[in-house]
């Protein structure tokens, strides 16, 4: 009989999120142990109690997945967890904390879907604005964007330093060239909004951060790409079942946060299923989840 497929989930958090629970349980694996309140510092133990204890075929079918709420938290996690391998003992690693590097590779790919459907263009040199930038989904979301060639902005809302020290921190890592710009007064989104070809809006759930009046003034507007499910959704004018629906008022196309979700869902049970046949190790974050999510937003 085969060793059963564990897979450890470890969190900073109090929790472990019970959704990465069932989406990992669902996509194959007999079991889901998870650890919460988890350091940096604890990821390298965690990971070779988890390694030394199986045989090499126990080993294949181990993973650990990485939650949270913190981008740079979760991927220093990965990079411990890289550091206590010791081959042949070896385990696949997957980061995905609040959910948001499958979103953010959900949010871009069907962005550039409707880029080649609508306007039969991509991202390169395309000038993306994304709202709600010192969360994590428009974080990933900006970077992902830039590695596909187009030149993101980071928008705060509270200020020029958090969204800076951000930024920066993201040009430093990923060796990109982010942007970033001070939102806070609706006069200062509106202006941001009138320069870009795609909008992405990632706020907090129930809050509009745009109103129609403020994308209408936006000549080379193509796409407005919201993740908020919950009313009023982020944008004005963007329904939560839009995928590539003209906005009203202007000339740009609108997908909504079900559009976005659904291939959100399939990106992360398909990363899950990744790691459960690979036959050698593999190391997912958004980039992993991003060349998938174009897979199957196409």
């Amino acid at each position: 009989m085969a060793p059963p497929r564990i897979l450890h989930m470890i969190t900073p958090l109090k929790h472990m999120s019970p959704f990465d629970v069932n989406m990992g349980l669902d996509a194959g694996y007999d079991h889901a142990i998870p650890y919460t309140n988890v350091t940096v510092d604890d990821v390298y133990g965690l990971v070779q109690d988890a390694i030394f204890s199986r045989s090499p075929d126990g080993i294949k079918r181990t993973g650990m997945f990485i939650g949270g709420k913190k981008a740079i938290e979760a991927l220093d996690m990965m990079d411990r967890a890289k550091k206590a391998m010791v081959p042949p003992f070896e385990i696949s690693v997957f980061a995905d904390p609040a959910g948001s590097f499958t979103t953010a590779a959900a949010m871009v790919a069907c962005a550039k879907v409707a880029l080649k459907e609508k306007f039969a263009t991509d991202l390169k040199d395309k000038r993306v604005v994304v709202y709600g930038g010192t969360g994590v989904v428009a974080f990933a979301s900006a970077v992902i964007a830039t590695m596909d060639g187009a030149k993101a902005v980071l928008v705060g809302y509270d200020g020029p330093e958090r969204v800076r020290r951000l930024t920066m921190e993201a040009n430093a890592r990923f060796e990109v060239d982010l942007g970033f710009a001070d939102g806070t007064t609706e006069e200062q989104k509106a202006e941001l909004a009138r320069e870009a070809d795609i909008i992405f809006t990632a706020g907090p759930a129930g809050r509009q951060l745009l109103s129609l009046n403020q994308i209408k003034p936006a000549k080379d507007l193509k796409v407005v790409a919201d993740v908020n499910a919950v009313p009023p959704h982020g944008v004005e004018g963007v329904g939560i079942k839009d995928n590539g629906t003209p906005i009203e008022g202007t000339s740009a196309v609108g997908i909504g946060a079900l559009a976005i979700g659904d291939v959100k869902y399939k990106t992360e049970s398909g990363l899950f299923k990744e790691m459960i046949e690979a036959e050698k190790p593999v190391y997912l974050d958004f980039r992993a989840a991003y060349k998938l999510a174009q897979k199957l937003a196409s």
